[in-house]
């Protein structure tokens, strides 16, 4: 009987402990949030619980197991394997844990500054930073464990660290692109060319940047596609990005028109109309006559929007107010097509005709 209950009572005692601390630290964590509500930290801190339970379960399992006397042949094989699951708990809770502090680092310095430029480049270098971390972590963790504690697998680890020059050697001509991917970005995350966030137009498509990554970057498309490319085309190739410097950007209306036009008061009823758009951040507009030809003439409106979103709308509204306007009150505005057919050129006689006359 004792042979039962004994491992029924070092095995189940170990795992209720385990739950009791996870939902203690919960709990103590649930109560500092609500001390502290200025910031997430504490909250964020809560995702850890899964992890955390997987780490205290493991390693309380390696302590307890010879107390629990099972006598198995495969002692030894239990305890590296319960190793291994607790240091690959560990990594998964350092992981998580960085996640909340740069989750919470991110949002006191958003709600610290009005600079979203500097906000997008502190995500993108937060999110890049910490996918490197967790793939170095990851596979340093396992390859170490799996070398110290299992000694079987110690030749083979020899084995390819005296070949690793040779094969360092393979796979960088193998992985030439993904290796230019992982350059490029680096790159992007510690420069300033792109960020998270930003609206940009590449291959004749206008979106914003929705996730970077080390070998590849996401746009969604306007019409909520998705766009990805390898961030090496943004080192390598031009495009556009309409955050630089700033969200704010300018937009125009193109028209066609006929001479006729009353420019002036065309003119005076787009500042009129502008001075009702919340989308017009009142930075500037103009009404230019950019070009003339032979049917009529060109007519440029500029006006200016907090970002490009709103740009765009405010755009298409000026659009349909001038043309609406012009066509209620100055219709004779409007391009014409001529539908006639040309009067022909007057008959004249040539020289021939009038030496034989």
């Amino acid at each position: 009987m004792q042979e039962v209950l004994q491992p029924l009572l070092v095995l189940g005692g170990t795992l209720v402990a385990t739950v009791a601390t996870g939902l203690l630290i919960d709990r103590l964590l649930r109560y500092t949030a609500k001390r502290h509500p200025t910031t997430r930290l504490a909250s964020l801190l809560r995702r850890v619980q899964l992890p955390l339970q997987a780490l205290l379960a493991t390693a309380g399992l390696h302590f307890t197991y010879p107390a629990a006397q099972l006598e198995s042949r495969h002692d030894e094989v239990i305890l590296n394997v319960l190793a291994t699951m607790a240091i690959l708990a560990a990594v998964w809770l350092t992981v998580r844990a960085a996640d909340a502090v740069a989750k919470n680092t991110l949002d006191q310095y958003a709600s610290r500054t009005a600079d979203t430029a500097r906000v997008r480049r502190l995500h993108t270098q937060l999110t890049l930073v910490r996918r490197i971390i967790t793939t170095v972590l990851a596979v340093t963790t396992t390859a170490v464990a799996m070398l110290v504690l299992f000694p079987d697998l110690r030749t083979l680890g020899t084995s390819l660290l005296a070949s690793a020059g040779v094969i360092g050697i393979i796979a960088g001509v193998a992985a030439q692109s993904t290796l230019g991917n992982l350059m490029a970005g680096l790159q992007i995350a510690f420069g300033d060319s792109v960020k998270i966030g930003d609206t940009v137009v590449v291959e004749g498509e206008w979106g914003t940047v929705e996730e970077i990554t080390l070998t590849f970057l996401t746009v969604r498309v306007w019409d909520d596609r998705r766009l990805t490319m390898p961030v090496s085309y943004f080192n390598s190739k031009p495009y556009e990005n309409w955050s630089k410097g700033g969200p704010q950007i300018t937009g125009t209306v193109f028209l066609y028109l006929d001479h006729s036009t009353p420019v002036a008061q065309l003119r005076a009823h787009l500042h009129t109309y502008l001075r009702t758009r919340a989308d017009w951040d009142g930075r500037a507009w103009n009404l230019l006559v950019t070009d003339s030809t032979p049917t009529g003439i060109v007519v440029r409106a500029s006006m200016s929007a907090r970002n490009a979103d709103e740009v765009w709308t405010l755009r298409c509204a000026v659009r349909e107010e001038l043309l609406g306007w012009l066509a209620r009150d100055h219709a004779y505005a409007l391009p014409k097509i001529p539908t006639t057919a040309a009067a022909a050129a007057p008959a004249t006689a040539t020289p021939a005709t009038a030496v034989a006359r």
